[in-house]
């Protein structure tokens, strides 16, 4: 009896990452439905909504990690479902928000306007997935103090973080454009070579900019995150251009011979 109960709570434990990535799976959904039933109404509001559920996704795709770990749970499968979870959480459902909230108000007047802006909406998701793609085979081949490309879950970030700080939707040519550039950009980015710095960088550094943020946050607000992005793009790209000049004070990422 004994025997069958431990091979119970072995399960259990085992199934408890796959339940946190559903929990982040749920939120992605959800906020896909909310996207979907907002597009003809365009409330500001749902589709803030909408880009909250996608943060929290990014929330309980960190935990599952951080539980696996925690209970010693890590598997194959988990592996796989996780990846599966961030090519709908963080490129089908931020790609399919920013369609909605950039475009659907605008079908009527200009059709044409619309389909280009499901093509930028596209092919920020076709990188999102390569980027995936890219990241699964390149495990253990690359410095991991950085991420080669912006990784998916930012890039989703960013431009969620669009809509948290302008959540009315855009009516005009001028921001229909502007939000197929974003997602063309934050698509390149995430496909590109550029490394963007990971979470295993010196813990005091993490901390100072921790406090930073807390105390950005509070004074900007919503618009924080938008502002965020911009430092956080602006100072990848200026590190890396520092390093093609010979520049080491922040040192530059190990290059190994499969990479």
């Amino acid at each position: 009896m004994n025997a069958t109960r431990q091979q119970r709570l072995a399960r259990a434990k085992f199934a408890l990452p796959s339940f946190v990535t559903l929990l982040s799976i749920a939120c992605g959904f959800g906020s896909i439905v909310i996207s979907v039933d907002n597009a003809p109404v365009g409330d500001p509001s749902d589709y803030r909504l909408a880009a909250i559920l996608l943060v929290l996704a990014g929330v309980f795709d960190a935990l599952d990690g951080f539980v696996a770990r925690a209970t010693n749970t890590q598997s194959a499968f988990g592996v796989q479902l996780d990846s599966i979870a961030d090519v709908m959480n963080f490129g089908c459902a931020p790609g399919l928000l920013l369609y909605c909230y950039g475009f659907a108000q605008m079908g009527a007047a200009h059709p044409t306007l619309v389909r280009m802006g499901g093509l930028a909406c596209f092919v920020f998701v076709a990188c999102g997935a390569l980027r995936l793609a890219r990241f699964n085979v390149m495990v253990g081949k690359t410095d991991p103090r950085y991420f080669v490309g912006m990784p998916i879950t930012a890039g989703a970030a960013c431009v969620a973080s669009v809509v948290v700080a302008w959540p009315d939707p855009v009516a005009d040519m001028v921001g229909a454009f502007l939000v197929m550039l974003l997602m063309i950009a934050v698509g390149t980015l995430m496909v590109s070579t550029i490394r963007f710095p990971s979470s295993k960088q010196p813990k005091k550094a993490t901390f100072v900019a921790l406090g930073v943020c807390v105390v950005l946050l509070a004074l900007l607000q919503t618009r924080f995150f938008a502002l965020f992005f911009v430092f956080y793009i602006g100072a990848t790209l200026l590190l890396n251009i520092a390093w093609k000049s010979g520049w080491t004070k922040i040192a530059p990422p190990k290059v190994y011979d499969d990479e």
